[in-house]
């Protein structure tokens, strides 16, 4: 921003810019509001702006205000037209007209966008780098069948994050796997209504409804007899499958789901295929077991 011919009032203005805005700027997502004491809507935004810029702190965001009466060649040079105008400013540059956004979601949506894209570090953003590979960790545990070391894993990372949704959702689901079901649900149900929306959250329900559902049965025998004396049977087939899932056995719950999807797609209400779905949710829609179960249940349903 030029300063030669300049007052030395307005000198003063564009180092205070300099200072409060654009070096925040550099390592902050900024939001820049131009604003006046007169202006109604003005007036109705900031409590809006104000309560995001605090839920995004620990992301890297800051709120910066320009009253454009006292800052005249600042507004001019944002060629500010009318107010409330605000904007996203990232390293010195403008990154994004925010003044469409008028709500706490629409503000959020945009901010989560810019967020995404880039570089900044905020307390949020450290500690996602650092959560990561011990979510990794847990979650290969858990993969590898150990639940109760999982359970230990997750805890403790529950104390760093505890509302970290992939770190309750891998502590639900190794509580699932040691026969704690309700404990899981607790985990689940203690997260904000926002937070239980994330993907992984839902992931973990999907093993708690599993495990609430299909109950261990203590000798799988006599329902495997029945299905070989009579592979109609699809409610002996549907109890099988639970006895196999809650036995760790995939594979063969999904067998038995399968087969009775092939017998009767719209069994129970399409419950066998209700069952798969959640399954396949837990192990993780990413899973190459996953993938292929997929495949297995589109030819059937589409042939």
């Amino acid at each position: 921003m030029a300063s030669l011919g300049l007052s030395a009032a307005e000198k003063e203005a564009i180092d205070a810019f300099k200072r409060d805005v654009v070096e925040p700027s550099m390592t902050q997502l900024v939001i820049l509001d131009f604003w006046a004491e007169w202006c109604g809507p003005c007036k109705a935004l900031t409590p809006v702006l104000e309560k995001v810029a605090a839920d995004y702190a620990d992301r890297g965001v800051v709120l910066k205000k320009i009253n454009v009466d006292e800052n005249q060649m600042i507004a001019a040079q944002f060629r500010v037209q009318s107010i409330p105008t605000v904007y996203a400013l990232f390293q010195g540059q403008l990154v994004a007209d925010l003044t469409p956004a008028r709500t706490e979601k629409q503000l959020g949506q945009y901010l989560d966008q810019l967020l995404k894209q880039l570089p900044i570090q905020g307390e949020a953003q450290a500690l996602e780098a650092e959560l990561e590979p011990l979510i990794a960790m847990g979650e290969q545990v858990l993969a590898e069948g150990d639940s109760e070391r999982a359970v230990g894993i997750f805890s403790q990372l529950r104390e760093m994050a505890p509302e970290d949704p992939a770190v309750i959702s891998g502590l639900a689901r190794a509580l699932v796997g040691t026969g704690q079901a309700d404990e899981a649900a607790a985990v689940v149900e203690a997260l904000p209504e926002a937070a239980r929306k994330d993907a992984a959250v839902a992931r973990a329900e999907s093993a708690i409804a599993l495990a609430r559902e299909a109950r261990p049965v203590d000798d799988l025998a006599p329902l495997q007899q029945r299905v070989t004396a009579n592979p109609a049977d699809l409610d002996a087939r549907y109890e099988l499958a639970g006895g196999l899932m809650a036995a760790g056995d995939r594979d063969g719950a999904a067998d038995q789901l399968l087969a009775i999807i092939e017998a009767d797609k719209g069994w129970n209400e399409g419950a066998a295929r209700s069952r798969l779905l959640k399954l396949m949710e837990v192990v993780g829609l990413e899973d190459p077991w996953t993938a292929a179960t997929r495949r297995r249940l589109s030819a059937l349903l589409f042939t």
